[in-house]
């Protein structure tokens, strides 16, 4: 969420009162038309002083804090000031936006946007946040538990979301007036040590014993969806590749599975756990290229 009453002063965020009010003086020294003659100097004084306005007042501050910049109608705060036109006195914006005088008054918010004053759009009450799920709950979709803003709940992680992408909690935003926003929530996905990712493919690395690459036979593999036997034939190759259809990852668009490729892995024999007689053999007959 922006927040430009903070780059008005030139402090970040998280300053405190005391940097906030150093942040000021400098800058109202700076631009104090009194001081600097530059044509722009007294517009620009004038927001330094609507910004610490806003920010030195703890009710006021929190209010900013918690709506940003669509107080402005989603602006930044000098685009909106200097899109008032000349003349404009921001005290009497200020006055509006927070009601009464110095403080709370009266005004408030209302459902046509802030204190009455018009061009004000309604506060945005959604909130973002991110999560970091595992890779298998990304590939096969369920249930995530989260605790955010004093709430613990679950949410409802679709099969085949992938990194980056976002979900919706209705009604686990920011609250205000009997409204509540929804919680935008960036999915970031754990790597997995078993399976890379390919688009909407899998791919696994599995074992294959030196015997059953030579003569051939079945393998067991699990999978990410289910367990499979796999036919090995005579012959086979280091990473040679063995595709299973729609044992990949929903295409949540399209609603159809990627393919699961698993590549081979050949798991040679110690030297010195051969039968003594096998070892003899080998080393005569083995071709040396």
């Amino acid at each position: 969420m922006a927040k430009s009453l903070y780059e008005t002063l030139e402090v970040n965020e998280n300053a405190s009162m005391d940097e906030i009010k150093k942040a000021y003086r400098k800058l109202a020294r700076k631009y104090h038309p009194d001081v600097n003659k530059d044509k722009d100097a007294e517009e620009k004084f004038k927001e330094i002083n609507a910004a610490y306005e806003v920010l030195s007042d703890k009710e006021k501050k929190q209010q900013y804090d918690q709506f940003g910049d669509s107080m402005f109608g989603g602006q930044n705060f000098h685009d909106f000031a200097r899109g008032q036109g000349q003349g404009v006195d921001l005290d009497e914006i200020l006055r509006q936006m927070f009601g009464g005088g110095a403080g709370f008054g009266g005004g408030g918010f209302n459902q046509s946007g802030f204190g009455g004053f018009g061009g004000f759009s309604e506060p945005d009450l959604d909130m973002n946040a991110q999560i970091t799920i595992p890779f298998t709950t990304a590939i096969l979709g369920g249930k995530q538990h989260i605790n955010i803003n004093n709430e613990s709940f679950d949410i409802k992680i679709p099969e085949g979301i992938r990194d980056g992408q976002k979900i919706r909690a209705k009604g686990k935003g920011k609250s205000y007036n009997g409204q509540r926003g929804d919680l935008i929530i960036k999915i970031n996905v754990s790597s997995s040590p078993e399976y890379e990712l390919d688009g909407d493919t899998l791919i696994k690395t599995f074992d294959v014993p030196l015997k059953t690459a030579l003569f051939g036979g079945k393998i067991l593999i699990n999978t990410i969806h289910k367990d499979i036997t796999l036919k090995i034939p005579q012959n086979t190759k280091q990473n040679q590749k063995f595709r299973v259809k729609e044992l990949g990852v929903l295409n949540r668009k399209a609603g159809v599975k990627g393919d699961l490729y698993l590549k081979v892995n050949i798991v040679l024999p110690k030297v010195e756990n051969l039968d003594e007689d096998l070892v003899k053999i080998l080393e005569e007959k083995l071709p040396e290229n």
